[in-house]
């Protein structure tokens, strides 16, 4: 397990923060962000309080997997947990890591252990040779229930994939707003959140007419809401696939982490995962998605089959934060990918099946 970890950390990706050890010169807002944690801790767990593995939808190839959890202390009774209930969402904010525990994947009928975080995250490459498809790992501890995380195991001879935004492109949020982001995200009902018309339809029929395609969501959303997320996209009728997003709160070095270098950072690392890969990238003109993913498809063209972008309304585009733009842009990405653009999914359809994408 250990050769694979190291063979990606020398590929220009994020390490894996499995097995990692505190590192003692942590940013003053994490030193005291980790004195909270082991005061409310002791005391949780002197009320019965127990560990929880939180699984993730993983991925890899043949060869390879990418495993994603979290290890939380949650209330004794967790019978509630799996259930497919209202759910608000400051609820997905109220939990507390357990640090640096170490969880035992399985797979294949062969062992791993990987250690967690301090913010309790586990997120590590491990030697499996499960064939291409859907699988699952099971994920375990002591004193814990085991659970089973889901995989998608591209085969090698895929060569096309999408790779979507969530806020704003399938879901709508109007994200940057500071007020309307902390109702959307702390206080909505989970089922009052709105899907983007024409969307899912969309991406069933990209799947479709690309039979093994893969379907990645990328968001600067917090890990804390992909048990939210992942009910949204099945209910909406989305194409099941892995969620890449990303931890709030303070790190090693800083007091909160970039959103913008988290989507960089990870577009980089599936170009190098699945060099053979070239993606459908998919997102709106609210935030900063045009301009991502001009930097990669200039950095790395070979990997980039074209780039839709949900038109956001005037209105739209003034709720997420952001001014409204020219609908007569170009329609070419800078090193000649095809650039298109569209107020939902039906007019992405249309465009994409007359640039021969589908």
């Amino acid at each position: 397990m250990a050769g694979v970890a190291g063979v990606w950390q020398g590929c220009n990706v994020p390490p894996t923060p499995a097995g990692q050890l505190a590192v003692p010169n942590l940013h003053r807002a994490a030193r005291i962000e980790d004195a909270v944690h082991a005061l409310v801790e002791r005391r949780l767990r002197r009320t019965g309080w127990r560990i929880n593995i939180i699984a993730y939808t993983g991925y890899g190839a043949p060869g390879w997997l990418r495993v994603m959890c979290r290890v939380l202390l949650g209330r004794p009774d967790t019978r509630q947990r799996g259930r497919l209930e209202k759910v608000r969402g400051w609820r997905s904010f109220a939990t507390l890591p357990a640090k640096h525990v170490t969880v035992t994947i399985e797979t294949g009928g062969v062992l791993h252990e990987a250690r967690a975080d301090r913010s309790g995250f586990i997120d590590t490459v491990v030697e499996a040779d499960l064939p291409p498809g859907w699988g699952s790992v099971r994920l375990s501890m002591p004193d814990a229930e085991p659970v089973d995380a889901p995989v998608r195991i591209l085969d090698p001879q895929v060569r096309f994939g999408v790779l979507s935004d969530i806020d704003d492109t399938v879901m709508v949020t109007a994200l940057p707003r500071p007020l309307l982001a902390a109702w959307n995200t702390f206080v909505l009902d989970e089922h009052a959140r709105a899907a983007v018309p024409g969307m899912a339809v969309l991406y069933e029929r990209l799947v479709t007419a690309h039979p093994g395609a893969p379907v990645f969501y990328l968001s600067t959303g917090a890990w804390n809401v992909a048990p939210t997320l992942t009910r949204f996209l099945s209910r909406h009728l989305y194409p099941a696939g892995p969620l890449l997003l990303t931890d709030w709160g303070p790190t090693q070095d800083r007091w909160f982490r970039s959103g913008r270098e988290h989507k960089r950072a990870t577009l980089a690392r599936l170009a190098k995962e699945f060099p053979d890969v070239r993606w459908l990238l998919v997102g709106d003109d609210g935030q900063h998605d045009p301009e991502i993913y001009r930097e990669f498809a200039a950095a790395h063209p070979d990997n980039v089959a074209g780039v839709a972008i949900r038109r956001l309304s005037p209105t739209q585009a003034v709720l997420a934060g952001s001014l409204p733009l020219p609908h007569d842009r170009p329609t070419e990405g800078p090193v000649g990918q095809k650039w298109l653009s569209a107020p939902d999914g039906a007019g992405l359809w249309t465009l994409l099946r007359g640039a021969d994408l589908v």
